[in-house]
């Protein structure tokens, strides 16, 4: 198992099984979310329409303020083992009730667009603070990829899934299938609590992962620590430029739709050709991600470290946007989105939850809830504002993509910030050790 997994990380002794697991988790939580996100999509725009969907950022962010100090009360009075099950069973319980409220033909396409955007953040961050609690810093900058290697074979795993089952078995039948496949992330969080559980020479004594959290409620934490802080405020600014991002190639496509189906440059409707591009984007995100996911993280994690690794993105997102100022066409759009996608969910993703290795238990549960959740889907709302306002001042391709080279400036000055604060971290460290 070593020899296997050091093909995609340098994994030493004895660290196989437990990456393996890890990995394994994620896995299946990607894609218990991805099995049910074609659903979520076919109830909203059958019933509610698609305007709904501008709005459940800021619902969700309005949600996550009061959900965050309520997970660090829990996290206050139970160990991580408890923690994490019992959400996922909150969650679980959840799709139960969704599957039979949907088949007695109650109206739950907008609760439930909510609940799984809900369902997608709170879950996947619980598996990375494990992971953070699991692996000491030394081991995530080297093992980390191999969880981040989960994330993105289940995505691409949950999508076939979606596709092939979705019209055998009806969306509500999707449902209990994602359940079903919670049940088996419960049950391998287990294993792993288990298996890296210290065992003491008294049974009655309790190790640290045997012990309830503790400490302040996330918000607090965060405003507290200025390393925290610039990571709230990093995660904020990657999601607004990447929405905003997102906006400029759907309008992109849109407007070049409409000019061939105009001049008679397609046989396919203006929504065919639409559906059919995004297929083909959405494709080649997967795939060079994996890619990344597979050879890249682990080295470029390994040479250059976590916090430089975090510019990369940035600097490809600066560079893109540039462009796009002088060639605002749809050819350029797409390779620029399709490059920053595939580095955001390989590369930045990775390094991005290694950041809380270095951080206490606290901070590594109920922080990390609160910038995974809130600053995550804040960053949503403020694009959503942002394309509000352009779109009343007229902005076109090159006016969001102007706005999103600002706003990258700022992120790459905040990621140098993050990369300072590790640095005195780093020798506060080593002088406490000779000490």
């Amino acid at each position: 198992m070593d020899g296997i997994l050091s093909l995609f990380a340098d994994v030493r002794a004895g660290e196989g099984l437990t990456g393996l697991l890890l990995m394994m988790n994620i896995f299946l939580l990607l894609t218990a979310y991805y099995t049910i996100k074609p659903v979520r999509e076919a109830l909203i725009l059958g019933s509610a329409g698609a305007e709904i969907k501008a709005y459940t950022g800021a619902i969700q962010a309005l949600m996550f303020m009061a959900i965050v100090p309520f997970y660090s009360a829990i996290a206050n009075r139970v160990n991580r083992l408890h923690l994490i099950n019992g959400v996922t069973a909150f969650f679980l319980s959840n799709l139960v009730v969704f599957y039979f409220l949907g088949n007695m033909n109650f109206p739950i396409a907008i609760p439930f667009f909510v609940w799984v955007g809900l369902f997608n953040l709170m879950l996947v961050a619980q598996v990375w603070s494990f992971a953070n609690d699991i692996y000491t810093p030394e081991q995530g900058r080297r093992l980390f990829a191999i969880t981040g290697i989960g994330s993105s074979l289940g995505a691409i795993f949950g999508s076939y899934i979606a596709g092939h089952f979705f019209e055998k078995i009806g969306p509500y039948s999707m449902m209990m299938l994602s359940a079903t496949i919670l049940i088996l992330c419960m049950i391998l969080t287990t294993i792993i609590h288990r298996r890296e559980t210290p065992r003491t020479p008294w049974p009655e004594a309790k190790t640290e992962s045997d012990r309830p959290i503790g400490g302040t409620n996330g918000f607090r934490l965060i405003f507290q620590h200025r390393y925290l802080l610039l990571i709230a405020a990093m995660v904020l600014l990657t999601n607004l430029v990447n929405t905003t991002g997102e906006f400029i190639l759907g309008k992109a496509v849109k407007l070049h739709a409409e000019a061939l189906v105009a001049n008679g440059g397609t046989e396919l409707t203006q929504e065919a050709y639409i559906g059919k591009f995004y297929s083909n984007f959405f494709m080649w995100v997967n795939v060079l991600g994996a890619v990344f996911q597979l050879f890249v993280v682990s080295r470029i994690m390994k040479y250059i470290g976590i916090g430089r690794a975090l510019l990369i993105l940035p600097i490809i997102a600066l560079g893109s946007y540039s462009l796009l100022l002088f060639a605002p066409v749809l050819g350029m759009v797409q390779m620029v989105k399709v490059f920053e996608n595939s580095t955001d969910y390989s590369v930045q993703n990775t390094a991005r939850h290694a950041l809380f290795l270095r951080t206490s238990r606290e901070a590594k549960y109920k922080a990390k809830t609160a910038v995974d959740n809130f600053f995550w889907r804040a960053g949503d709302t403020l694009s959503a504002l942002l394309v509000f306002v352009g779109t009343q001042l007229a902005f076109g391709l090159r006016g969001f993509a102007m706005v999103n080279v600002v706003m990258v400036v700022v992120w790459v000055a905040i990621v140098v910030a993050i990369i300072y604060v590790r640095k005195d971290k780093a020798q506060t460290r080593i002088e406490d050790r000779a000490a």
